[in-house]
């Protein structure tokens, strides 16, 4: 069977390239997610490119790591949200024009290799400014890039995700830091990264891509991002987004497969859908999502079936179960489940 087939029997063999997030979804941090690498190293799979909102690095740093977690990557196979800002920003300001980064030395470059000039001070006369993730972000910088924004200067995020999962949990992210210029400066930037399309529509003309299907495990990035550049997405329960995010997401936010982990991509696409199951029962009555299922089910298919029922049937104002495996799943969607990562 060719990757790319769209009659496959298995879910990894419908798509020739899969667009694969990192935080969350390949790795939390400095560790590989339990059974990632066994899930897409596989002989005669689709190709692997690596998708990151992250811009805090470069992708050889990126790529390096993927190769010392196991993973199969070259730096032109990690596409970062770095690159599609300098993109933006080479195509909307002159050749040479000082561009003041908020974020890493790695941003820095990528500024550089698209001809524009890096500077960390407003006294360098900036026309744009540049914001990835940095650990290091303080109260100086934030101020330089507020003088620049407040003067007029063009203004690109690489991406607004507000938290960013690591091996301690989760932890404030670029989003977080470009709502404190936005409150500072009463202005908002434009995106490179994912949900907004720069990003995706970069690692589709990168990876040649004729049937890509994104991966991840943000609602809000992710898949919002598979979407709006009209890709079929998986999401992943490996990260940030949960089950109680999916039964409030939106349209533009629902993934066309879920699944608890990477191992997925064995199973029948038709098994991945959320919708209703022969085995289970998820109805609404009174504004309750009632859901129930037999022990031997699991609860991912149980889970699918119930999302399938309520976003059928908006302004659901609570979620009970009926049975072990009913109530497990209705305490996951209500957020009332062991370990919910807020």
């Amino acid at each position: 069977m060719t990757v790319g087939d769209p009659a496959a029997d298995v879910l990894r063999d419908r798509y020739d390239v899969l667009l694969l997030d990192l935080d969350g979804t390949v790795y939390a941090g400095a560790e590989a997610i339990p059974g990632a690498r066994d899930a897409l190293v596989v002989d005669g799979g689709p190709r692997l490119f690596y998708v990151t909102n992250n811009a805090s690095r470069s992708p050889a740093h990126v790529a390096g790591h993927l190769n010392e977690l196991g993973f199969p990557a070259t730096e032109f196979e990690v596409v970062t949200s770095s690159q599609s800002a300098a993109r933006l920003l080479a195509q909307r300001i002159p050749a040479g024009s000082a561009v003041l980064v908020v974020g890493t030395d790695a941003l820095a470059d990528e500024i550089e290799l698209v001809g524009l000039r890096s500077v960390r001070s407003y006294d360098d006369a900036p026309v744009a400014v540049v914001q990835g993730h940095s650990p290091d972000t303080g109260w100086r910088i934030l101020a330089e890039a507020t003088l620049a924004i407040r003067a007029g200067a063009y203004w690109v995020a690489s991406n607004v995700d507000t938290t960013l999962p690591t091996e301690r949990g989760l932890c404030l992210g670029n989003g977080s830091m470009v709502a404190a210029l936005r409150a500072a400066t009463d202005r908002a930037p434009d995106v490179a990264g994912k949900p907004a399309r720069p990003l995706m529509d970069d690692a589709v003309r990168r990876s040649s891509a004729d049937r890509p299907l994104v991966i991840g495990d943000r609602i809000d990035t992710d898949i919002a991002g598979a979407n709006n550049a009209g890709l079929d997405s998986l999401l992943v329960l490996s990260g940030v987004s949960t089950a109680a995010d999916l039964l409030v997401a939106q349209p533009s936010e629902r993934p066309t497969y879920l699944a608890d982990t990477l191992a997925a991509l064995d199973e029948t696409p038709e098994a991945l859908r959320i919708a209703p199951h022969h085995d289970v029962t998820a109805q609404v009555e009174d504004e309750v999502l009632w859901i129930a299922a037999g022990d031997d089910v699991d609860e991912c298919v149980v889970l699918r079936a119930g999302l399938a029922a309520a976003w059928e049937a908006p302004g659901i104002t609570d979620v009970r179960g009926r049975g072990p495996v009913g109530a497990a799943v209705a305490d996951q969607l209500s957020g009332r489940a062991h370990g919910r990562r807020d």
